[in-house]
């Protein structure tokens, strides 16, 4: 089945809108309450001290998750490292993506971005399943040709060694040539995504940016949409936008945001974990 790993600082008063409770009736969920802690902070002295009032609200949310159609079983985790407990722990229970909460209503139509090194069969079968035989649209969106921060770097770097007059230089109309066979092969590969969904039912269109980079695309095109789902990217861009960009994404668009796993191997155990005392 499924699964859906839903951080939640619970100690801070944060929660889950109904519209994400209702989007994710579909799938198991994993609500895991978190409460990061100074470093000085031993987590057992912090369990003792806020555990009982922590799990009650735990407690609560599982049971609102159960209500709108899945499964759900919730967590507690008191530590120094947010992301790499996040990680941890959605290892562990096989979550297939992460909710980054925000406020939404009714979820009508989802942003669904297959740009960046993704996994993109592994976010279509996820979306499948998401919005199952429910009147919610799907919006298939690709930043074409944009580069990523690394890549722009390297590309940079090569443009300063090349010749820009030698245009009748064969690499160089090779290059041109295949830049106008990439922006066909984007054309071809959205709406193949998109007649996969329709094959399931799904209402399905496509959008494509083809100027600007692409965050600033996404951050446009989520405007009108009540969620989105995006991929994790390859290893080399991990620290830079699971930390950073899917969390910039909900915060712009004012709604949730799913990041859809890669198949990975599980990450390294976390030196704050508390395991007995998890529930």
């Amino acid at each position: 089945m499924t699964r859906v790993l839903v951080p939640v600082a619970v100690l801070e008063g944060e929660t889950v809108s109904p519209g994400l409770m209702s989007l994710l009736g579909t799938v198991d969920v994993t609500v895991l309450g978190h409460h990061v802690l100074p470093e000085q902070t031993p987590p057992d002295q912090a369990r003792l001290q806020f555990e009982e009032r922590a799990t009650a609200a735990l407690e609560d949310l599982s049971e609102e998750f159960r209500a709108a159609g899945g499964a759900a079983d919730h967590r507690l985790v008191f530590t120094h490292d947010r992301e790499q407990t996040v990680q941890r722990v959605a290892d562990e229970v096989g979550a297939n993506a992460l909710a980054v909460s925000r406020p939404t209503g009714d979820v009508e139509r989802v942003l669904v971005s297959l740009s960046g090194d993704v996994d993109a069969d592994r976010i279509l079968s996820f979306v499948e399943t998401l919005v199952g035989d429910r009147d919610v649209g799907v919006t298939l969106f690709l930043a074409a040709g944009a580069e990523m921060p690394d890549e722009a770097a390297t590309d940079d770097a090569a443009t300063d060694d090349a010749d820009p007059t030698d245009a009748t230089d064969p690499g160089v109309a090779d290059e041109q040539n295949g830049a106008v066979d990439g922006s066909d092969g984007d054309e071809a590969r959205l709406e193949a995504a998109a007649d996969r969904l329709r094959e399931a039912g799904i209402d399905a269109t496509t959008e494509r940016a083809t100027e600007g980079s692409a965050f600033d695309a996404l951050i446009d095109a989520a405007a009108g949409h009540d969620a989105v789902v995006m991929g994790e990217r390859a290893p080399s861009f991990r620290s830079f936008f699971f930390g950073d960009e899917s969390g910039r994404v909900a915060a712009a668009s004012v709604g949730p945001v799913l990041v859809v796993r890669k198949r990975e191997e599980p990450a390294e155990g976390d030196p704050d974990a508390t395991p007995d005392g998890e529930e």
